[in-house]
């Protein structure tokens, strides 16, 4: 009886098993499992393009202060002020180089979605550009990286090789040409695109006026392939007015500005400051743009008006940049002894005491704070000051006087385009005088181009693009910080180590790369900064 039992029941359990494996694919699939045919690749384009433009934190602590744009005398900005690694400051060194790859892995992913489907020409094009631009800041801060090999860890590469930056640039202009001209007007646009709302000639303005920055970046070492791409941008017609400047809104409610939240962080000293160098420029040239950009705390510079919520006093002539290279300290370099200190005393823990750094400029509140504001990637002021750079050095890019008034008036128009009610408007009266005092000049033409292009750069707070411009330009002329406990002395910083996490993840390729480029620090320069 017992054996019986088994046995019917062996029996019952094959015969379930068999009536089950009849519809085993179907009872055992996931009906909400996403799948390839169910995504929308429109999406990872958008992704892409606010991933790559929330850099916050990543040029604020270094970039921004190498350049001096930006002034601190919070230990925390000693990273770039000072030329101090504190605070997790070498845990920044991966930013840039993280956030970049994170955005090219949105397109490889999107690029692998529409593969093989004419109905997203227009986005694959599009994604072959947002490649290159992205790539262009990783390289550009970095040096030699992963590009060739980028992309391929579904393939079962993880340790992509190390591309020589001077390959990189190569195939950068190889491929930004060739996305370029799939674009098709005459079919389906990106419907997710921040940039253009799926604007096709404004992405092919935007794709030759990036053709021109990668062709400029290479005048010292590549002058003829410079100036063949720079001159096929021009033909090809590079940006045309403000409305083409690249930049991302921000959205207060869900992704607010990276730029924002690290200037609004609580403590009252954890903030920074306009640099002396760059508001004594603007200050010396009479620039409209002093009053647009910067303010002093309303209240005198006491601890109780530094409220980072309160507007302050935007009067042109009150503002005044702070020096680089100063602390809280107490010492030789406290904030109190620098040359022209304007006279407040050393906080002490008290609402009502004097706040040492009260009465030098901030980047005004409603403009760089607002949590809905702009990220700007590249303008048209941008775009024409290398056109009118291009043609000084006699190449088929137009009349460089012409593009240098251009870019002028342009890089004081593209500021009322940080916030979505215009705040840091130059009124086009002042815009006009400031054209007219401030014509380019045949002997100091590189100069004023490249000066000017800081100040824009600056001003919009793309400080990747200032350092690797000032580097490649040597405009302004800047002079170093000298401070205690300095990780490079006697000159400015010339590119960002690679993060720290390389040599146990990828050591092989890694060690290969520092063996051709140079040793890992920041004096070494990139094959473009001769």
């Amino acid at each position: 009886m017992k054996k019986r039992y088994i046995f019917s029941c062996l029996v019952a359990g094959a015969t379930f098993m068999s009536s089950c494996t009849k519809n085993f694919d179907e009872v055992n699939t996931n009906p909400n499992k996403t799948t390839a045919e169910l995504i929308n690749p429109n999406y990872f384009m958008s992704q892409a393009q606010l991933t790559f433009s929330q850099t916050g934190y990543d040029q604020l602590l270094f970039q921004s202060m190498w350049v001096q744009s930006l002034a601190s005398t919070f230990s925390y900005y000693s990273n770039g002020d000072k030329y101090v690694l504190g605070g997790s400051g070498t845990g920044y060194y991966n930013r840039t180089w993280n956030r970049g790859y994170s955005a090219l892995t949105l397109v490889d992913e999107m690029k692998n979605l529409i593969k093989g489907k004419p109905e997203y020409t227009n986005l694959d094009a599009c994604g072959g550009i947002l490649r290159v631009l992205f790539m262009q800041r990783i390289t550009d801060l970095y040096g030699d990286a992963p590009f060739s090999e980028e992309g391929m860890a579904k393939a079962g590469n993880f340790t992509p090789k190390f591309d020589k930056q001077q390959d990189i640039y190569a195939a950068m202009l190889s491929q930004l040409d060739a996305a370029i001209n799939a674009l098709d007007a005459s079919k389906p646009v990106p419907s997710t695109d921040l940039f253009y709302k799926g604007n096709i000639p404004q992405w092919k303005r935007m794709g030759y006026s990036l053709m021109l920055r990668l062709a400029m970046r290479m005048t010292k070492v590549a002058p003829d392939m410079a100036k063949t791409y720079a001159e096929k941008a021009y033909a090809g017609g590079t940006m045309s007015s403000v409305a083409d400047d690249v930049k991302v809104m921000t959205d207060p409610n869900n992704n607010t500005s990276s730029n924002s939240d690290a200037l609004l962080v609580p403590d009252d000293f954890r903030e920074v400051r306009w640099a002396k160098t760059l508001i004594d420029y603007l200050q010396a040239n009479n620039d409209p743009r002093v009053s647009a950009i910067a303010e002093i705390t309303n209240g005198n510079g006491k601890r109780a008006n530094e409220d980072r919520t309160t507007p302050g006093i935007n009067t042109a002539s009150l503002q005044l940049g702070m020096p680089n290279g100063y602390d809280l300290l107490g010492g030789a370099t406290d904030i109190s002894k620098a040359p022209g200190y304007p006279g407040a005393t050393p906080a002490v823990d008290d609402k009502d005491a004097p706040a040492p750094d009260g009465k030098y400029s901030r980047p005004r509140l409603r403009v760089y704070a607002d949590k809905g504001s702009a990220n700007f990637i590249y303008t048209y002021g941008e775009s024409e000051l290398l056109l009118a750079e291009a043609a000084s050095r006699g190449w088929n890019t137009g009349v460089a006087a012409t593009h240098f008034a251009n870019a002028l008036a342009a890089d004081m128009k593209s500021l009322a385009g940080y916030n979505a009610t215009p705040t840091a408007v130059v009124s086009d009266a002042d815009i006009a005088t400031y054209v007219a005092a401030h014509p380019l000049l045949p002997g100091t033409a590189l100069q004023q181009i490249n000066t000017e292009y800081w100040v824009a750069t600056s001003t919009t707070f793309d400080f990747n693009e200032a350092f690797a411009n000032w580097r490649r330009s040597g405009f302004p002329v800047l002079t170093p910080v000298s401070y205690s406990g300095q990780y490079i002395t006697g000159q400015l910083p010339r590119r960002m180590p690679y993060p720290i996490t390389l040599p146990q993840t990828n050591g092989a390729n890694y060690n290969a790369a520092v063996a051709s480029q140079g040793a890992d620090n920041f004096a070494t320069r990139v094959w473009w900064d001769k």
